[in-house]
């Protein structure tokens, strides 16, 4: 059992989730500023690799409809592809438990949407998550034989993926 900087009490079923937990306590300090919104990127779960593909697309989340749109444009006017994933209500059916407020993962097959739901419940605010993991490190690269897969300023290595989507998103943020 852990306890979050809100205040809410986790059990801790998979170690391996703890990426997630040191961003819940994250998002939990952005509250304090009342942010007029909030996105964050990481390689959070294997599972949007499997829903998205590798280096084809990351996924993201968002609990504000508006804030959604602008991420759409960004994405969009950026090249860099992100797709909006649901936060359907099952999800959350994912993450209950008898032991604390909730668990810091859904288990084998609950889908990408667990890790975040889990991730929500530590906003209160409008808030984006992009899930990266298949889209921050390309084995391939920009060649010649597949020009049309792979934009000429995306190497073999690490991508630096969402830099290009972030900076449309903040020229564009009124």
């Amino acid at each position: 059992m852990w306890s979050a900087r809100n205040g809410k009490t986790i059990e801790i079923i998979n170690t391996d989730a703890e990426g997630r937990m040191t961003l819940a306590d994250a998002l939990s300090y952005a509250a304090e500023f009342k942010p007029k919104a909030v996105i964050d990127l990481a390689t959070l779960t294997g599972a949007c690799v499997t829903a998205l593909g590798q280096n084809v697309a990351a996924g993201y989340f968002a609990n504000d409809d508006s804030l959604a749109q602008k991420v759409n444009e960004a994405s969009n006017a950026s090249g860099e592809k992100l797709w909006r994933l649901p936060l359907y209500a099952e999800y959350y059916d994912k993450i209950k438990t008898d032991y604390a407020d909730i668990k810091n993962s859904g288990g084998a097959g609950s889908g990408v949407g667990s890790s975040a739901v889990f991730l929500e419940e530590f906003t209160s605010y409008p808030w984006t998550h992009w899930d990266i993991a298949g889209m921050a490190l390309d084995k391939i690269g920009s060649t010649p034989l597949y020009p049309h897969t792979h934009p000429p300023h995306v190497i073999r290595g690490a991508t630096g993926f969402g830099v290009r989507a972030l900076v449309s998103f903040a020229r564009e943020w009124k």
